[in-house]
């Protein structure tokens, strides 16, 4: 029998995320340098940090690109980030190598068709509200809540809960290179 996503938070060792359209709502303003301004939730990169720093693996693996993406995953302190990536299974499967994750036990947020062969290979994908439909029928867990507006806080903070990790400290976001082991 096959275990639902609340049965499995308790299990969940590494996050992946794509970008546009889960950390965002999927809209980009092109730069003249080339770059692009995107929106974040503050409350979804708190939820992020917090995790990082009680020693969850995470990746950001994203077609999209721009240092000011990098930058901003970087202050996050995500160490694993793959962007203007074409080929999200070979990035994933880096990942996984590089940290010891088991991908049965590794939770993938995406919201468009690039994303659905990672969350296929996972054993928890999961969405936004807003995802195209093929991504969430995909999906063992669908978020009340979109891109870019609280659902990487809303699945991350349950995962956390589910490892009685959540709200045990008020530690922000990574201000040093110390990160716990997990």
């Amino acid at each position: 029998m096959e275990r639902n996503f609340k049965e499995r938070l308790a299990e969940v060792e590494a996050f992946v995320f794509d970008v546009d359209g889960v950390m965002t709502d999927g809209s980009i303003m092109p730069l003249p340098d080339g770059d692009f301004l995107r929106r974040y939730n503050a409350k979804d990169g708190y939820a992020l940090s917090y995790a990082i720093k009680h020693g969850y693996k995470v990746c950001i693996i994203s077609g999209g690109f721009g240092s000011l993406l990098a930058s901003r995953m970087q202050r996050l302190g995500v160490k694993h980030i793959y962007t203007n990536c074409m080929d999200k299974i070979k990035a994933i499967h880096e990942f996984a190598e590089s940290e010891g994750v088991n991908l049965e036990n590794t939770i993938y947020v995406g919201d468009d068709i690039p994303d659905l062969e990672c969350m296929r290979l996972v054993g928890i994908p999961v969405c936004p509200a807003d995802a195209a439909s093929e991504i969430i029928e995909a999906s063992c867990y669908v978020s009340q809540f979109g891109g870019g507006k609280g659902c990487v806080r809303d699945i991350v903070e349950q995962v956390l809960r589910a490892h009685g990790t959540w709200a045990l400290d008020s530690m922000g976001t990574i201000s040093d290179n110390s990160v716990a082991s997990r």
